[in-house]
């Protein structure tokens, strides 16, 4: 079994994003008998989609996860849903700001994931790490990489979708304005070592997903 792990490059005048260094400390790892992949993808949005299609073309994996930076965020934020739409509050890598368009122009609003998301928050947590299901994916490179993801695989039986992290102390010592949270490289390599761990025995196994609340009330 092939497993894809995505990350992205610095952005927003950062100099490091935990996603890509928890994605390249996996690559080549073997988990639950599943050789791992891990790709950077550019945070740029005319460079991001070309790069990641190259990454699905070339490894065909069975699961893809793909991982970004949530500032703010405190746990392991498992993404339900990606939006047809780029609405940028800041630039790009490239400069670019999109506003209010269409990731993909002439396609459906919204796709869901296709992983087992409320057993990867359950099993998560579980093993103490703190996680949720998120409502949103946000509106800049993550969610327009998210929702061409599960458009370029809907319907052909690989298991994908998107979570986000904190992060990382040293980005948190640096940012302006209040203390953000932030967790160790080390602990969130480990808690996507163990949400990988779950999604390949699930897919091993038929598993379905866990039939309990993720929802919010606002």
């Amino acid at each position: 079994m092939r497993v894809l792990v995505t990350g992205f490059e610095p952005f927003g005048g950062q100099s490091l994003n935990p996603s890509w260094e928890v994605a390249r400390a996996l690559q080549g790892a073997v988990i639950a008998g599943a050789q791992v992949t891990a790709v950077q993808l550019p945070c740029v949005f005319a460079q991001a989609l070309p790069a990641l299609q190259q990454a699905l073309t070339q490894y065909r994996p069975d699961i893809v996860l793909a991982l970004g930076q949530a500032e703010g965020r405190c746990d392991f934020s498992v993404e339900r849903v990606a939006i047809n739409v780029m609405d940028a509050r800041i630039p790009d890598n490239a400069g670019d700001q999109p506003i209010d368009v269409p990731v993909i122009a002439g396609e459906p609003a919204a796709y869901f994931s296709t992983l087992p998301i409320k057993s990867l928050v359950a099993d998560l947590k579980a093993a103490g790490f703190p996680a949720s299901v998120s409502q949103t994916a946000g509106t800049f490179v993550c969610n327009q990489v998210f929702y061409a993801l599960q458009h370029t695989l809907a319907g052909r039986g690989v298991q994908s979708g998107f979570m986000h992290l904190p992060l990382l102390p040293e980005q948190a010592a640096q940012w302006p304005g209040p203390t953000l949270p932030s967790w160790p490289a080390a602990v969130q390599v480990a808690g996507v070592q163990q949400a990988l761990a779950l999604l390949v025995a699930h897919r091993q196994q038929g598993l379905g997903d866990a039939a309990i609340s993720g929802g919010t009330l606002n």
